[in-house]
């Protein structure tokens, strides 16, 4: 991503003050294409998700009782998790260089075929 010299980028409407930081912090320095624009648009709004939902877990109980009966985690810890998730993914997908002046972006080639279980067959005897 080259240098962005007209600072012609529109920051979108609606976002909160980090997704706000986040975007300066990216599309001052940057030149973005339409698709890295759309991932830091997502990211934006992810990191104002995530200060709502830190509001709402701090404000509650860590745990919450279900319909069950069962204490379990409160939604918002559970969402917030998602969502940092989430935000890991897209900045990790805009290739951002790390700082570094010699640093180049992470390469990726095609995406990742799952993990799946060894066939049987492959398992060594005994084990």
């Amino acid at each position: 991503m080259p240098t962005n010299e007209d600072d012609t980028d529109e920051i979108p409407t609606g976002l909160g003050p980090t997704g706000l930081k986040l975007w300066r912090s990216i599309a001052d320095d940057f030149t973005l294409d339409v698709h890295e624009e759309l991932l830091l648009t997502e990211a934006c709004r992810c990191a104002d998700r995530l200060d709502r939902l830190d509001v709402e877990a701090r404000a509650n109980d860590v745990t919450v009782i279900n319909m069950k009966g069962d204490r379990v985690a409160h939604p918002a810890l559970t969402e917030a998790r998602q969502q940092a998730i989430v935000l890991s993914r897209l900045l990790a997908s805009l290739r951002m260089p790390s700082g570094e002046a010699e640093a180049r972006p992470q390469r990726r080639g095609a995406s990742r075929v799952p993990y799946r279980p060894r066939p049987l067959s492959a398992v060594p005897a005994g084990a």
